[in-house]
């Protein structure tokens, strides 16, 4: 009980100090390693880095988070507006798989379906808002408005988590916390990374007699390892002879062909792609 359960509706997530600690992919990993079913990942301030390939246990997981990216407010908007149209087109493409095999993949539970969306992730939700220059300050609060109702609408409407986070605490993020139905607070201490929640603290932080905190990546690898090997999802490390690239999964050109992705750039948005690009 070390990461915190994603209840339905908005998380908010706020990070205070060292913002290198992983807590954001360690709670998308450990969510969908306990649910079936995609993540659809809308990114800014590149958050869908290396850093979920690092810590993931396994490669079935990254190729679960669809991820798409703006670079400005309303490319931004028009990720999280097109966002139905990816889930469809993620359905359509899965049960047309499995059916294709002669396949049914069995649920974890009666709730969950490996098809339909797990878990939404907005981070940085006001990044983009806040920086673009083109936007006043009152059309920039209007369409950040939209953008959480939307997210809201998608909590409602798939039932599942949506987790956001904010860069700064202040006036023009209010609305992020107001919409926000969940609040999980992550600081840092001389002991490591600690998260509150409702219902939810985390006590134990000192791994080997205190020669390693929960701010190195080895410790998150374990720790969603452990997790992986108890929900029978084995486990999976890259032989040493071969390179592992620094990819989040693949990609669909606007050509529809399916290439490996790199995380700098990140994954073609599926607004580019018109398919719902993974």
């Amino acid at each position: 009980m070390l990461l915190p359960s994603l209840g339905d509706g908005i998380t908010l997530l706020d990070v205070e100090g060292d913002r290198g600690v992983p807590i954001l992919q360690s709670l998308v990993l450990d969510h969908l390693l306990l649910h079936d079913g995609p993540a659809f990942w809308v990114d800014a301030n590149g958050h869908a880095t290396t850093t979920l390939a690092q810590i993931a246990p396994s490669q079935r997981l990254l190729n679960r988070i669809h991820v798409a990216r703006g670079f400005t407010a309303y490319q931004h908007y028009g990720a999280v507006c097109d966002l139905p149209t990816a889930v469809n087109n993620s359905i359509q493409t899965s049960t047309t798989d499995a059916r294709a095999a002669g396949r049914g993949e069995p649920s974890r539970d009666e709730d969950t379906s490996p098809h339909t969306p797990a878990l939404i992730v907005a981070p940085a939700v006001d990044a983009q808002y806040r920086a673009d220059d083109t936007l006043g300050e009152t059309h920039a609060k209007t369409l950040q408005a939209r953008t959480l109702a939307r997210l809201a609408t998608y909590a409602d409407g798939y039932d599942i988590p949506v987790l956001v986070t904010r860069n700064e605490r202040n006036e023009f993020t209010e609305p992020v916390a107001t919409v926000a139905d969940h609040h999980l607070e992550c600081e840092q201490t001389r002991m490591g990374p600690r998260v509150v929640g409702e219902g939810f603290e985390t006590l134990v932080y000192p791994v080997d007699d205190g020669a390693y905190y929960q701010t190195t990546f080895a410790y998150w690898r374990q720790l969603l390892a452990a997790r992986a090997t108890q929900v029978g999802v084995e486990p999976t490390t890259p032989a040493p002879s071969t390179p592992t690239p620094e990819g989040v999964g693949t990609g669909v050109t606007a050509d529809g062909e399916t290439v490996a992705t790199t995380a700098d750039p990140l994954l073609d948005a599926w607004t580019a792609t018109g398919t719902g690009g993974r």
